[in-house]
């Protein structure tokens, strides 16, 4: 097969041999598009609507609305600020990277596919199993957090109870296909987003003194017990840097999961314009709900409250439920965790939904065994999503121990196996960003790119190997080791050269090559399935057009 570049750029096809290429199984008709044979097809049925909410609220859970509670605890307010700026801005580079190429090539298997394409087929291999790895571990650690939620009301019953019930409700939602758990998702995430913007509204209205106690707390917690925490009581601006630094980890488990609408881009229709515009998205995720929300919960709940004990299963709460309660505002604070509830559901359905199309995705390329590419008429890839769905009960080890100690440990290796996965979709970006200038085609006829690349790529891909190399420094501490936080922080860490090595040398297949990398097949199949959107038809439709035509918007080329 030949490439060619038109003189403005424009990919063209001229010959194409029967064996240059694998066999593309695509049908227009049921919109699915599949590197396997007919009965491993996955189908396009999640909408504009879907991919919107997915992008925005899809995996905002457990993270921003629980985890908080201990960055604020290791930080302080100002470290918890900064921790999530730092993780945020990383998030964002991350994701232009990402939307470059899955905008452009929307492939089952989402970045695990492009790796093999642009790096090697053991970059994909370990790609592809350590996102599967995350997101397997994620729906134990979501479920471990519902359960926790659940104490707020009633810690006399067996955690076991509450794990079994909202396992149920998410393996229920995934078994039903892609359709009903975007439309689930839809319903899950606006009740997010709701959340969370009334939580920051509310919060500012606390912080000036408008709740029933009257109490104007302004910036009194940043001035007493501190804007930062001496982190294990070292003195100095050094045991502040490391309360900042610890914020950093639970920080990633917040943001991980934005990469979704990756794995979401085989199953979204009409990919080249849905999925950049999901990209656009990511910024008011960033600044509205993590940065405004960690912002509020510095504000209006202190450092030291000893309600931010996760470890403590009698006094597990989430800090925006401490800090209503605290108002004295009565009977908010159940609806507001019932509505947190709901996220760990949501959040745990996105986890199964993941890791179970990873593990599609990985069957597709020959990184798994092929049952897991086995779909039925519908596209649902049923076998992957029951396999993956037995690890939720990995929940069950907080029985004893406590669900919010093992949520800990589970947003831990998490947190780490994403940033994993943040690192490769860099690496994976600059790999594809110097084959297509190489191989003369022009970025300008693109249906997404950003003016910040390739230098967004290699911050994303440095602050993510940093971050991960000294996400377990605390357990060096004297006096502090810690076996379960030196494993699950650096088990995902060592697995990766591991893995990578391994399948380098049973496969022996070389890194691609800029000038062999492939930019045309399954091009064709994916620009038939472009078309226009109708124009918007209410005000909230104007409301979606107006906010992605703002000029926070990432500048499309």
């Amino acid at each position: 097969m030949t490439r060619d570049a038109s003189e403005k750029g424009d990919l063209k096809l001229d010959t194409m041999n029967p064996g240059d290429v694998k066999t593309m199984y695509y049908d227009s008709e049921e919109q699915s598009l599949s590197d396997g044979p007919p009965e491993s097809r996955l189908k396009r049925q999640l909408e504009n609507r879907h991919i919107a909410m997915i992008s925005i609220g899809g995996v905002i859970g457990t993270g921003l609305f629980l985890g908080t509670a201990t960055s604020l605890q290791n930080g302080g307010p100002i470290g918890l600020l900064l921790g999530y700026s730092v993780v945020g801005s990383v998030c964002y580079a991350v994701m232009i990277s990402l939307g470059e190429m899955i905008a452009y090539l929307p492939l089952p298997g989402g970045h695990i596919k492009l790796a093999e394409r642009f790096v090697d087929p053991a970059f994909s291999f370990v790609l592809g199993w350590n996102y599967w790895y995350n997101w397997t571990f994620g729906m134990p650690g979501e479920l471990s957090a519902a359960a926790v939620l659940i104490n707020f009301w009633n810690n006399s019953v067996n955690d076991a109870v509450w794990i079994t019930i909202c396992a149920v409700v998410v393996i229920t939602i995934n078994m039903f296909g892609a359709g009903v758990y975007g439309e689930c998702e839809f319903i899950f995430a606006s009740i997010k987003v709701i959340t969370i913007t009334a939580l920051i509204i509310l919060g500012i209205i606390l912080d000036l003194g408008g709740g029933p106690n009257h109490d104007r707390l302004g910036f009194r917690y940043w001035k007493h017990p501190g804007p930062f925490v001496q982190y294990d009581n070292v003195p100095g601006a050094k045991g502040q840097f490391l309360g900042f630094f610890a914020v950093l980890t639970q920080a990633a488990f917040s943001f991980i999961g934005t990469e979704i609408v990756a794995i979401a881009a085989a199953e979204a229709k009409n990919p080249r314009r849905n999925l950049p515009k999901a990209i656009r998205r990511v910024y008011v995720r960033i600044l509205l709900f993590y940065i405004g929300g960690v912002t509020i919960i510095g504000l209006l709940v202190p450092s030291n409250n000893p309600d931010l004990n996760l470890a403590q299963a009698n006094a597990a709460k989430s800090p925006f439920v401490i800090a209503i309660k605290t108002a004295g505002i009565k009977g908010l604070p159940h609806v507001i965790n019932a509505a947190l509830l709901t996220s760990a559901w949501s959040a745990a359905s996105s986890e199964l939904y993941t890791s179970s199309r990873a593990l599609y995705g990985l069957a597709v390329t020959g990184s798994a065994p092929r049952i897991f590419a086995r779909t039925n008429r519908m596209g649902l890839p049923y076998v992957s999503i029951l396999f993956c769905a037995l690890f939720w009960t990995l929940a069950y080890m907080g029985i004893n121990g406590g669900s919010g100690k093992v949520f800990g440990w589970l947003s831990n290796m998490t947190s780490i196996a994403g940033l994993m996965t943040w690192f490769g979709i860099c690496v994976t970006y600059l790999r594809f960003y110097k084959g297509f200038k190489l191989q003369g085609f022009d970025r300008k006829t693109l249906p997404y790119a950003s003016v910040l690349q390739p230098y967004a790529a290699w911050y994303g891909a440095v602050a993510c190997a940093i971050i991960c190399f000294f996400s377990g420094w605390s357990v060096f501490l004297k006096d502090e080791w810690d076996s379960a936080t030196f494993v699950t922080k650096y088990l995902p860490l060592m697995l990766f050269p591991v893995l990578y090595i391994a399948w380098k040398i049973k496969t022996g297949a070389p890194i691609v090559k800029p000038e062999d990398m492939d930019f045309v097949t399954g091009l064709k199949e994916t620009e038939a399935e472009c078309y226009e959107e109708p124009p918007p038809k209410n005000w909230v439709e104007k409301f979606w057009a107006w906010l992605l035509a703002h000029p926070l918007a990432p500048v499309q080329m």
